[in-house]
């Protein structure tokens, strides 16, 4: 990441594709393009969805040109649904899937020109977030009334946050958007997918209530700074999750208009070239824990989604030493990561952002998860070095504010998915999430231990 030079002219929109409507057992299933039984993988300037999120088979239910979870998964997920003789996990899933999906209808949209002052730039599309770590220090008085100077108080999430800003409204649209968009999926029911499309337009695309593609203001500190580099974070830990999502939606669903297709994925060159040229964004790559690693990841699936493989690519290559070498230990310990009071939550956390570039990295020809530094390090063993808490044989033998088992179950799942032998015996002993294991559905690695208690997914970050 550190070596790409700026980017000085946009990637190519890619030619859009024509979806019919399919019906498969019963069901409203996604839409495919006739023309493209056999879709090769994307080359530079073309979109992944273009060229795979129509691809089927002579059942002609589509496969998603997801970037993280694996849309081949998906589509086999979706055909034994539909053939009415499920892997009894497969139905539990659905169901607490549909569950969530239901309880998501109606509540939005959201739009980051809603918040009560915009951000310091004056500009209320602009999104802006508050550091969830520091807190007022002294008494607030007239002549102070933030009680500035703000203090850091690690691990300590400061309810603040949760008012005024866009954070709490990003989360909502995150989880809801990338939850109907599942639903849709498996179900056919034209309602999640409308309302899905609907969040995403609203958040990203039409022009009254769209949020510019830059995160200048993230993170900001009352009294001390009007944003920080840090505060991408509030993107790159969920944002691969839209992208899924616009992936599902390409499929064919109903609502996802061609001009919702080309907005997005004029926001999404626009914010990876934001990413990859702004001061904040070499800032954030040059960051050596899990700010760096979740940095390398969003760059790299946005770089897949928007065509240009080859940045995608060096950034997971890169990945290997800049990252692995540098973060993980001998043993398999993530020292910057333990250097935190909640030690826990942020060790399974920094592995999620490892696991999802390494699902990046499938698509590219790079094993990241086979790769072994010259200490050994790895990250096979990383989540080894986690398995004993995961599987509650053993204590989590460092600081930990609000230790959850449940925490590293999903990378337990994708290193087990892998290949690697002592993930795959754990898995029967790892602890369900709140809400159901949704991973027969949605084969990917997610942060499930969420510190802001708002919404599933909506956690802060240092």
């Amino acid at each position: 990441m550190s070596d790409i030079s700026p980017r000085l002219r946009r990637r190519p929109l890619a030619a859009l594709l024509t979806a019919v409507t399919v019906t498969l057992g019963g069901l409203a299933g996604p839409a495919v393009s006739p023309s493209t039984a056999s879709a090769a993988p994307a080359s530079a300037g073309t979109t992944a969805a273009a060229t795979a999120s129509a691809t089927t088979g002579v059942t002609g239910v589509a496969t998603p040109a997801t970037v993280v979870i694996d849309g081949q998964r998906m589509r086999q997920a979706r055909l034994a649904l539909a053939s009415g003789r499920p892997d009894p996990a497969l139905r539990t899933a659905l169901e607490a899937l549909t569950a969530r999906a239901d309880s998501w209808l109606g509540r939005g949209p959201w739009t980051v020109t809603d918040k009560p002052a915009p951000a310091p730039s004056g500009d209320p599309h602009d999104y802006l977030s508050q550091a969830p770590y520091w807190w007022p220090s002294q008494p607030r008085t007239e002549d102070n009334p933030r009680g500035c100077p703000y203090v850091q108080r690690d691990g300590e999430r400061n309810p603040e946050v949760d008012t005024g800003t866009d954070r709490p409204d990003l989360g909502k649209v995150v989880n809801s958007a990338t939850t109907l968009s599942l639903a849709w999926y498996y179900t056919g029911r034209a309602r999640y997918a409308r309302e899905a499309a609907e969040i995403l337009r609203t958040w990203f695309v039409a022009p009254a209530t769209r949020m510019n593609p830059n995160l200048n203001h993230g993170q900001f500190i009352p009294c001390k700074y009007d944003g920080r580099a840090i505060g991408i974070i509030d993107f790159s830990q969920q944002y691969t999750s839209v992208l899924d999502a616009l992936a599902v939606l390409d499929t064919g669903a109903p609502g996802w208009t061609r001009a919702d297709r080309a907005g997005m994925r004029a926001w999404n060159e626009d914010f990876l070239d934001w990413l990859v040229d702004s001061p904040f964004g070499k800032e954030e790559s040059a960051a050596d824990n899990n700010h760096g690693t979740f940095m390398d990841m969003q760059v790299a699936a946005l770089a897949l989604a928007t065509g240009d493989r080859r940045l995608a690519r060096t950034t997971v290559l890169a990945a290997r030493a800049k990252r692995i070498d540098a973060q993980i230990a001998a043993d398999g310990s993530q020292p910057q990561e333990l250097d935190r009071t909640r030690s826990w939550h942020y060790s399974t956390f920094d592995l999620v952002a490892y696991a999802r570039l390494a699902a990046v990295g499938q698509h590219v020809g790079v094993n990241l998860w086979t790769y072994q530094g010259p200490e050994g390090q790895g990250l096979f063993k990383a989540v080894r070095y986690l398995l004993p808490a995961a599987t509650g044989k053993s204590p989590w033998p460092h600081p930990e504010l609000d230790f959850r088992r449940y925490a590293a179950s999903d990378i337990v799942r994708a290193a087990a998915d892998a290949g690697d032998r002592a993930a795959r015996a754990a898995v029967p002993h790892l602890e369900a999430p709140p809400g159901g294991d949704l991973w027969p559905l949605r084969p990917a690695a997610e942060q499930l231990d969420s510190i802001a208690e708002q919404q599933p997914g909506a956690t802060a970050g240092r």
